[in-house]
């Protein structure tokens, strides 16, 4: 059966989304179905290590030879003093990265083991998920109401917290139950029963006795922490609730989930777009996509979400923010520049059961990437083991010419559809509340050759004070960073309300631009527009910005480069990181100019762009508008020696 939904029903559910209890387009489907779900035995759409030719064809070598290397040395152990520095110190880095190693370790052995069916192989995954089992808590602490409710700075045992890292756990635990279970009850019996007793206590009770959880998104404020976690209990309650005396919990749960699922994909944009960017697309509307399909393969295909209108646009979301090669545009809190290890078969897989050509060529030009298990152990599995990724050809990223997408308001446009090279620009409105924000309504990027030259910086290593009352003391989320003006010394403010307005876009062959008012981002009463213009001009090869205002007082232009500024007549030459075409940037020859240096520590910026940054501060306090022109750099050297002027 194929579940087919109209518009019009994903907007009535939308309406509905702060309604308890809630009940949208795919509960009413899974109701009828729920008695059909497959036995735990065969719940979960991926080969057992019982089938040989799936196990003995998996391609994981590299892997393997991590997980080799990892008998050498001792089991990572995450220590309650560096949960605690949560609240002394603010560094969650610590433990998580500890906790992260751990489970990475675990997995690798999980495919060591299903490979060879070794006896040493199987021990060590033994050893993991008894350490896992014996770890006092799985939540990560930066996210645990321990403190809150009971004034700990660690675990409360008898309270456990479910998070992102204890859905994780849990997924984990329920993939090795299903991958290893026969050869763990062989070789260790009653480890599964502790597994179970685990998911118990700190997942399955937790989820059904309290309802209070942010991440349900009761209020109709739905994040990707609830498909994320709804995904992984999902997964645990179809492969641990086996006992047939909890077979109406296991119903009750997957209601839940479902009702859970239904919340996200109602408030899910009609064009797919997520407003935390692309790297958050991997942990939000893609764990939507895969906890579906593992419902549709629970009910035989009963539950097919695959005509849902914004879930078959999501599927489009990686290749519409594709700037070129590794490069993304970064929203939010996201990256430019993310690893490339992303469970590339999970969009594969999406994309054929939906039919989108695009999205699947995409997802197949990064086939040669290695499965990684920091993407988790059921996405590593998957990996391993569907037969049409293993079996995939490499494609070529399709990089369409023109992305406009109403709902986030944001605009990307090349110079020409399926090549990289040349310009790219990209530009949003939106507005300073949206998930994971930064204030940066108007702020646009500019891409040489596909690699950011006018950047968004993304953001720094996650502290306690990242999503604190804190949050916009740090730089890389304050607008005075990105690249929007600072108006009479004030940047723009946070909230909803601070937004843009009279968004236009224009998509032509030979221009394409968005055009809309960001005076509603600043609280500024003498503020009465900001008209702010960004034209890709693909005849002339250029970019031009268009700001025009009225408003009395200070007021700087700002633009954030990463690469090397030289300061020229009439504006400046920027050699990119990354072995981009050198670009050259143009303003009115009667503005000033400074030039502002950011050096770079955190290993999340300079990773990504290197150890400095470099913002360009045009003062037009003077004027009432001012054009900001980009052009490739077609100079020779001698002729930049005497460069004067920038045609515009």
């Amino acid at each position: 059966m194929i579940l087919v939904i109209s518009l019009e029903d994903e907007s009535s559910a939308k309406a509905d989304a702060v309604d308890a209890p809630f009940r949208g387009v795919l509960a009413a489907t899974f109701g009828p179905v729920a008695e059909a779900l497959s036995a735990a035995g065969h719940a979960l759409p991926a080969p057992t290590a019982s089938d040989r030719s799936a196990w003995t064809a998996a391609s994981a070598s590299a892997l393997v030879t991590r997980a080799e290397a990892d008998r050498t040395t001792p089991w990572p152990q995450p220590l309650a003093s560096a949960a605690a520095r949560v609240h002394r110190d603010g560094d969650r880095s610590t433990w998580e990265q500890t906790a992260f190693a751990r489970q990475h370790r675990l997995s690798r052995a999980v495919i060591a083991a299903a490979i060879s069916l070794d006896d040493a192989w199987i021990d060590e995954v033994v050893d993991g998920v008894q350490l896992l089992c014996e770890q006092s808590s799985w939540c990560w602490p930066a996210h645990d109401d321990t403190f809150e409710r009971h004034g700990s700075v660690l675990a409360t045992v008898t309270d456990p917290y479910l998070d992102l890292g204890a859905g994780e756990v849990v997924g984990q635990l329920a993939w090795i139950d299903h991958v290893l279970g026969d050869q763990l009850d062989v070789r260790a019996p009653g480890i599964r029963s502790r597994i179970r007793h685990e998911a118990r206590t700190r997942i399955f009770t937790p989820f059904l006795a309290r309802r209070d959880w942010h991440w349900l998104g009761l209020d109709g404020d739905v994040r990707n922490w609830n498909p994320w976690i709804h995904g992984n209990v999902l997964v645990a309650a179809l492969r641990l609730l086996d006992d047939p005396a909890e077979v109406d919990v296991r119903t009750e749960i997957l209601s839940l989930v479902v009702e859970g699922l239904d919340r996200y994909v109602s408030v899910l944009p009609a064009d797919g777009a997520i407003d935390e960017g692309y790297a958050y697309w991997w942990n939000g509307a893609c764990r939507a996509l895969e906890a579906l399909d593992a419902l549709s393969f629970a009910t035989v295909g009963a539950l097919d979400a695959r005509e849902i209108g914004a879930l078959r646009e999501t599927v489009a979301f990686p290749h519409r923010s594709h700037l070129g090669g590794e490069w993304y545009l970064n929203l939010a809190d996201g990256q430019a520049r993310v690893s490339a290890d992303q469970p590339w078969q999970a969009l594969h897989r999406a994309a054929l059961q939906i039919g989108d050509a695009d999205a699947a060529a995409h997802a197949a030009a990064h086939r040669d990437v290695d499965p990684s298990e920091a993407a988790g152990l059921g996405r590593l599995v998957r990996a391993l083991t569907d037969t049409a990724w293993v079996s995939a050809s490499a494609a070529v990223s399709p990089l369409p010419r023109d992305v406009w997408l109403p709902s986030t308001q944001v605009l990307l446009a090349r110079e020409q559809a399926g090549s990289a090279a040349g310009l790219t620009l990209a530009i949003k409105g939106g507005h300073n509340g949206e998930h994971h924000n930064h204030n940066d309504v108007g702020s646009f990027v500019v891409a040489s050759d596909g690699v950011p030259v006018i950047i968004d910086a993304g953001r720094p290593t996650y502290t306690k004070a990242t999503f604190g009352p804190g949050r916009y003391d740090i730089w890389t989320m304050q607008s005075s960073w990105h690249n929007v003006p600072e108006i009479a010394g004030t940047a723009q403010s946070a909230g909803t309300s601070s937004a843009a307005a009279d968004a236009t876009a224009m998509l032509t062959d030979a221009v394409s631009a968005l055009s809309l008012d960001i005076a509603g981002a600043y609280p500024i009463e003498r503020l009465r527009s900001w008209r702010r213009t960004a034209t890709l001009d693909r005849g002339a090869s250029a970019i031009r910005i268009d700001d025009a205002w009225d408003v009395d007082g200070a007021v700087s232009i700002r633009m954030l480069v990463a690469g090397d500024v030289v300061l020229i007549a009439g504006g400046a030459l920027i050699t990119p990181i990354a072995g981009a075409s050198p670009l050259i940037v143009s303003w009115p020859d009667d503005i000033s100019v400074q030039l502002a240096v950011r050096e770079l520590d955190d290993p999340m910026l300079s990773d990504v762009w290197g150890t400095r940054l470099t913002r360009i501060e045009l003062d037009a306090s003077a004027r009432r508008s001012v054009t900001v022109g980009v052009e490739r750099d077609t100079a020779t050297p001698g002729e930049r020696a005497s460069l004067r002027r920038v045609k515009r």
